[in-house]
C-alpha cells in the first residue's frame, strides 16, 4: 500500500522541518539533508525522529 503524492507534500521531517520523498522502494520517506528513513507501517508513515532509521 502506498501513500498519495498529496499527503507526501504537506508532510515534514519531525528533525529539521524540511521536504521528505518516497524511497525508491516505496517502504518510507526520506530526508535528505537529516539522511534519516521514516518508515511506512500499514499505509502510515511513522513521523518520529526516534523511529527514524539512518540511509545507508
Amino acid at each position: 500500500m502506498t501513500i498519495s503524492q498529496e499527503l507526501i507534500d504537506i508532510l515534514a521531517c519531525p528533525q529539521c522541518k524540511g521536504d521528505v520523498t518516497l524511497t525508491e522502494s516505496g517502504e518510507g520517506l526520506c530526508c535528505p539533508s537529516c539522511k534519516l528513513i521514516y518508515e511506512i507501517r500499514d499505509g502510515i508513515p511513522v513521523m518520529l525522529a526516534e523511529e527514524a532509521k539512518p540511509m545507508d
